[in-house]
């Protein structure tokens, strides 16, 4: 079946949704001239044999054009489906093929009949993006130039295919992407469960389906629907990740425990620090190896998942010839994946069409302060011009330049299997908060934000989750960023690291010693905020996050470490933040 309408921001075509630019117009962009014609459940045979399945969208008019390659795990079926979910990531089959290119859209191994054995982002993967693109690039209808596209796991196979150096591979846009499975899958320490567990369930359900239901006459009347304009504008908003942690009803649902409860098993329990099982997974030591022009990019609330990724890769591509960058604000990468479509296309038109676009224009890395206005621009990450404030933890819970009175503050962490219905008055609380007095002028922050941590606590471990917020004068919070650790795994690497920005192997486990004042380094994920005039800083201290009391980004939750314990904060504690000078 093919996509009948045009879509973009022009009159006439249907809408795309989310923002479609940095910020600036460009010239010379590929218009849509082109009819389309689509090839479902093409083989794409591997070096080993083993075939994978893509679908294949193209110009009618006979000629060879650029390629988009997008991989993933999730059902190509219903990439263009329409639906406000964290696995349609694709793009837009329906404007990239109309301005002349061919829309390859591909199963991983093991996945939605793709062949083989599905691994999570190891190396056999790599492997396979490597042959897809170079399968990619001799087909009829293939000019030779290849590029990738595609948000989340599509962005992670992106990189992978970098990385391998497959030679018909010419520029990559991976957004919101993953480089280094533990750090999304396991917080330095801390199974993220609340996204793990409901992801490998999903991948495993509808990898078990078949053409059946994905191109049935069910799914194409939801199509037509969720594609109507009036619909499909009150979708500009939904965070399709945030769903997936929410779709608790999938783990109901059955699903080949083989190779998706193996996977879960390996996160959960089997590899707990950092090891060859996650080295196989990890991407960043090997980004000096890509040499194609990488445009990165994500929204400054993916905190728990995505957002990290975007600047250790920023820091890791040393030899690419051209990196770009754009941060995006709020519901700036909505789903399902439209957003930055005029962008991408000026990207490859440029790289895959050799169009002048003015793309190229300007600092590279472009991006929005959540709360301010218009886009800022850069030649430099972190930001030269930010310089560090250190507030105090301090003991009447405010967030102060100045300690006061030296001292400490107790909270209480319980483990499973106490048996109490419910908390006692007499008990610690099991979180702490620490507020600064409202804000007499705009504060601005952009950066690696640091929290260290002076702690005694009564267990050889435990967890330590903090949560960054904006607290406007009625009281509502709203999430900024977080950083977790595990105790046990605190261990940093001070040459790798600097002022906020610590670096944690978490390679080697080490208890903690009960009772003793153990000094702690944990980053919080990089971000911007322009905290408004009246409006209060507020950190949150808790050691689990599974109670629906406490602050969660995305609803990320994470499983508990299991040991009780009393944990004092020591009013020495600070709370690093980046700070911009307000004109």
């Amino acid at each position: 079946m093919s996509i009948p309408r045009v879509s973009g921001t022009e009159p006439g075509q249907r809408q795309l949704n989310g923002p479609q630019t940095t910020g600036r117009a460009y010239r010379n962009l590929s218009q849509p001239v082109h009819g389309m014609v689509d090839e479902f459940d093409v083989r794409v045979r591997m070096r080993d044999g083993t075939d994978l399945l893509a679908d294949v969208y193209r110009a009618a008019e006979p000629g060879r054009y650029p390629v988009l390659v997008a991989a993933s795990p999730y059902p190509r079926q219903i990439q263009n489906l329409g639906a406000p979910l964290g696995f349609i990531e694709s793009g837009a089959t329906d404007f990239f093929v109309p301005r002349g290119y061919v829309h390859v859209i591909a199963n991983c191994r093991g996945t939605s009949g793709s062949g083989g054995t599905f691994g999570f982002f190891d190396g056999q993967e790599r492997r396979d993006m490597h042959d897809l693109i170079e399968w990619a690039g001799v087909q009829p209808w293939s000019n030779g130039n290849v590029g990738m596209v595609g948000i989340s796991y599509f962005a992670g196979t992106q990189m992978e295919a970098a990385v391998e150096q497959p030679p018909h591979l010419k520029a990559i846009m991976p957004l919101a992407g993953t480089f280094d499975l533990y750090e999304s899958a396991t917080h330095h320490g801390l199974f993220s469960s609340g996204f793990v567990t409901p992801f490998l369930a999903m991948i495993g359900m509808t990898s078990a389906r078949s053409n059946k239901l994905w191109r049935g006459k069910v799914l194409d009347t939801v199509r037509r629907v969720l594609l109507r304009p009036a619909i499909h504008n009150k979708l500009e908003h939904f965070n399709g990740e945030a769903a997936i942690a929410g779709l608790k009803v999938l783990l109901k649902l059955h699903h080949d425990p083989h190779p998706w409860d193996d996977l879960w098993r390996a996160i959960a329990a089997e590899h707990p620090t950092r090891d060859a099982w996650w080295d196989d997974r990890n991407l960043l030591p090997l980004l000096d190896r890509v040499s194609v022009p990488v445009y990165l990019g994500c929204d400054w609330q993916n905190v728990p998942l995505h957002l990290p990724h975007t600047f250790t890769a920023l820091a890791g591509l040393k030899n690419s010839p051209h990196v770009q960058v754009a941060m995006l604000g709020e519901h700036g990468l909505a789903w399902p994946w439209e957003s930055l479509h005029i962008e991408a296309l000026a990207w490859f038109d440029h790289w895959l069409k050799d169009q002048d676009t003015g793309i190229m224009e300007g600092p590279r890395f472009r991006y929005v302060v959540p709360q301010a206005e218009g886009w800022r621009t850069t030649d430099t990450w972190p930001l030269p011009e930010a310089t560090y404030e250190a507030f105090a933890l301090r003991t009447d819970g405010q967030l102060a330049l100045d300690e006061g009175p030296s001292g400490t503050r107790n909270y209480m962490n319980l483990g499973s299997g106490t048996f109490r219905a419910r908390a006692s008055e007499a008990d610690p609380p099991g979180m702490l908060t620490w507020d600064t007095p409202p804000l007499a002028s705009a504060y601005e922050i952009t950066g690696p934000i640091e929290l260290q941590l002076d702690i005694a606590i009564t267990a050889p471990d435990t967890a330590f989750i903090a949560v960054l917020q904006d607290v406007d004068p009625t009281g509502k919070a709203i999430d900024v960023t977080a950083g977790y650790l595990r105790a046990g795994l605190r261990a940093v690497d001070e040459a790798a690291s600097s002022t906020g920005a610590p670096m944690l192997p978490c390679d080697r486990y080490e208890a903690v010693p009960m009772g003793a004042i153990v000094h702690y380094r944990l980053p919080l994920v990089p971000n911007a905020r322009l905290f408004a005039k009246g409006h209060r800083i507020r950190l949150v201290l808790t050691s689990d996050d599974q109670g629906k009391d406490k602050p969660a980004p995305l609803v990320f939750r994470h499983a508990s470490i299991g040991t009780s314990s009393v944990n004092t904060v020591y009013s020495s504690s600070r709370l690093l933040l980046p700070v911009l000078a307000q004109s």
